[in-house]
């Protein structure tokens, strides 16, 4: 089957609560089908921990999750599906598994059990020097006091809810004697050190050592059955830049697959970075086309005036690194020492201030070769007091064990300080603050979208597309309706000035952030839901703990946070919202416009578009969990019956086109066709192959005051017919007559 685009279902066991099984998945095949989707795309499906909501914290590696369905129903919805001649991919998780729970994971337990005569011992990237004693140090306890309840039970140890094992031989005596004879060491989780590498610094999430065939060969046994018997078509990879060496592990990954396995990895690029060529994948999962197709239709004359934020993203890393991630720095630090034979104090600062200097999630790849360097000399400019250690890093750098381990830590740094810090508190325009963005580019020009499409259509063309998946921070809906604010930044500014005088929010950055998220989720045509409430309330803690700024998740400012809610339910329930509500319905129709244009061009531009569950409706989902939520596929079905929504009209026709013009799509190229007349920077238009052409509205809140005028569309020869409305064009193409029903075209060639 060819891969033509990819439908993106979260999977859910029934002890999550809301689950969404193999099962549930094969009653939508016929509706997928129907809409167009020729692969699914499931997110992890391996045994994760009892309840989880998203599978990323696998437990074990080995098995298909009993409660999505095993690897029988894994087998039952396989075969369905490529009996209707569609394809399967699957969300792997090389970097780490889950072991909050120590019951849960076999390999994990058996290592507390055995320390280091554990079997497992080398498959988890534990530091045995940290404790003086070599145990594994667990940051698990509230406070460094709290083993006064430790009780031994059997062949166990409890304290609450929590349970380590005794190894064996060790069981006589007190709780505090057996547990002292432990291989394990049990710490407060406030002191940011931890006794083995974790994802960032998520203690629950253990990683792997994938460096060691023996242990990718062990954690890929399922993985290698998918394609031994042909069950699944595809892979995507999550994070593969947390482990130690993401080319080789990536080689081995596609020996494992085969040749003609499709292959995209969680790779955040940097605007400005370009993805290493020879790795052996398809591409990326898509950042980067997402910042480019919303960027596009951001208006830059919208942009404010502003602190440049380079200044404050290098604060934000050293304080990530010497701070959240001080473990790992130190852990940076020890093997720099052991690596060159010398110590300096200063090491870990020289680490910190070098990471500030790097601007991408990590550079030892072949293509990023002039990175570090450039790095290293920007630091030692900066602050000349660090040339000393910088010259110690620079000579580590030589070294496998702590050119890797600085390599890591630059992501994770990158992750916490920019991803999950940075863009919950800049507040120019929120909907730039997505993964692979950068909010001081204020969006894209036309210019840079066509060059950066065109490149994708030569070198990465297969890569995958998307606007919206489990791990943005707003729906891809929600940034189309913040982003229009850009094209009336003066009335929103003026408002703002005003709300903030009748309603104070407790700081005025979290104010004006989250009035973007109000603007982004308010009903159109209602009043706001209990539902939506309490959805922004749980947004809104999350924003301002991840923001840290005056309350954070390790110490929340019980005061800070209630006045903040307080705040929201005065914007909600006085003046306030009914200003937003008049606003909202204002500018709605700008904002449904650059929705519909968005979907159209994920689908349409080089790559393999994904759609994520329930987008091909308008979708109000904030960041995870929210986007997660059940999709209600009935009123999916009944809309495309019906076949009267704009966007679900422009899923369905679009993926239609693909199927029936695959080669244009393909391998078509990416071909650029410029408008012509006054409103030609509002009109983005271009050809794939030589039959399929797209053309889109955009800054469509200024075309309503001045018109199209004389703006056209140069058409190739031929007779045009727009797949979505079956309207007909050829010659030249009236801008006004292009867009009469919708904001956006799809136009096909049916005759030469």
């Amino acid at each position: 089957m060819t891969l033509l685009s990819t439908y993106r279902l979260q999977m859910r066991g029934a002890a999550s609560g809301e689950a969404f099984t193999f099962a549930d998945a094969l009653e939508q095949l016929d509706y997928l089908q129907d809409l167009g989707v020729s692969h699914l795309y499931l997110s992890p499906i391996l045994t994760p921990s009892v309840g989880s909501t998203h599978g990323y914290d696998v437990t074990d590696p080995t098995t298909v999750s009993e409660e999505l369905g095993g690897a029988e129903g894994l087998a039952k919805l396989s075969e369905a599906v490529h009996a209707r001649g569609m394809g399967l991919v699957v969300d792997i998780v090389p970097n780490h598994v889950g072991v909050d729970d120590p019951t849960q994971n076999a390999w994990w337990w058996d290592m507390l059990t055995n320390g280091r005569d554990s079997a497992y011992a080398s498959y988890f990237d534990v530091d045995w020097t940290l404790d003086p004693a070599g145990k594994i140090v667990l940051p698990v306890l509230g406070d460094d006091g709290d083993l006064d309840g430790l009780a031994a039970d059997g062949d166990v140890l409890r304290l609450g809810d929590r349970t380590w094992p005794i190894a064996p031989g060790t069981g006589d005596g007190s709780p505090a004697e057996v547990y002292e004879r432990q291989h394990y060491k049990l710490i407060g989780w406030k002191h940011n050190v931890c006794g083995y590498r974790r994802f960032f610094s998520i203690t629950s999430l253990a990683a792997l050592r994938q460096e060691d065939k023996a242990v990718f060969d062990a954690t890929h046994v399922e993985v290698k059955r998918w394609f031994t018997e042909g069950l699944v078509d595809g892979l995507r990879i999550d994070h593969p830049d947390g482990l130690s060496d993401p080319a080789g592990y990536l080689e081995w990954l596609r020996e494992l697959t085969g040749p003609d396995a499709w292959i995209v990895i969680e790779k955040i690029l940097a605007p400005d970075e370009a993805l290493e060529p020879t790795l052996p994948v398809a591409g990326t999962t898509g950042y980067d086309a997402l910042r480019e197709i919303g960027g596009v239709l951001v208006d830059p004359s919208g942009a404010p005036d502003a602190e440049p934020l380079e200044p404050v993203i290098r604060g934000l890393k050293v304080d990530t690194a010497t701070g959240t991630l001080a473990s790992e720095l130190a852990r940076v630090h020890r093997a720099i020492v052991a690596a060159v034979g010398a110590d300096h104090p200063r090491i870990p600062d020289a680490v910190a201030a070098l990471l500030s200097h790097v601007g991408v999630y990590r550079s030892d790849y072949r293509g990023l070769t002039a990175v570090m360097p450039t790095a290293l000399a920007e630091t030692a400019a900066a602050d000349p007091t660090l040339g000393e250690p910088l010259m110690l890093v620079a000579a580590a750098l030589e070294h496998l064990e702590p050119a890797t381990r600085i390599q890591q830590l630059c992501g994770a740094v990158t992750a916490k300080s920019v991803e999950d810090c940075l863009f919950y508190r800049d507040a120019r325009l929120v909907s730039l603050n997505e993964v692979g963005g950068e909010p001081e580019r204020f969006g894209v020009s036309a210019a840079e979208f066509h060059h950066a499409t065109a490149l994708r259509a030569r070198y990465w063309p297969s890569a995958m597309v998307t606007l919206s998946t489990h791990d943005t921070k707003r729906s891809e809906d929600v940034r189309a309706r913040i982003g229009v604010l850009s094209q009336v930044d003066s009335l929103w500014t003026e408002l703002v000035a005003k709300w903030v005088l009748a309603a104070p929010p407790p700081d005025p950055d979290t104010g004006r952030f989250l009035l973007q998220i109000a603007f982004g989720t308010w009903p159109v045509d209602g009043p706001v839901t209990d539902d939506l409430r309490s959805r922004l309330h749980a947004y809104a803690e999350k924003a301002i703990r991840e923001a840290a700024l005056h309350t954070t998740w390790n110490e929340p400012n019980e005061a800070f946070e209630t006045a903040v809610h307080t705040w929201l339910d005065q914007v909600v329930d006085g003046p306030v919202g009914v200003e937003m509500a008049s606003l909202v319905a204002q500018l709605d129709a700008h904002a449904q416009s650059d929705s519909q244009v968005q979907k159209l061009l994920s689908l349409t531009v080089p790559g393999i578009p994904d759609v994520y569950q329930g987008t091909e409706l308008w979708d109000d989902s904030l960041v995870d969990p929210d986007n997660r939520r059940a999709v209600d596929y009935a009123a999916r079905r009944q809309a495309l019956a019906e076949a009267s929504d704009p966007k679900l009209r422009i899923v369905t026709a679009a993926l239609h086109s693909r199927a029936d013009r695959q080669e244009s799509y393909l391998s078509g190229g990416y071909q650029p066709v410029l408008a012509e007349g006054a409103a030609a920077p509002h009109l983005i238009s271009f050809l794939r192959g030589d039959d399929v052409l797209v053309a889109v509205q955009r800054w469509t809140v200024g075309l309503a005051e001045t018109g199209w005028g004389d703006t056209s569309l140069p058409l190739p020869d031929g007779h045009w017919v727009d797949r979505i409305t079956g309207r007909s064009f050829s010659g030249r193409a009236s801008a006004t007559e292009l867009f009469t029903d919708l904001p956006a075209t799809l136009l096909e060639r049916t005759r030469a």
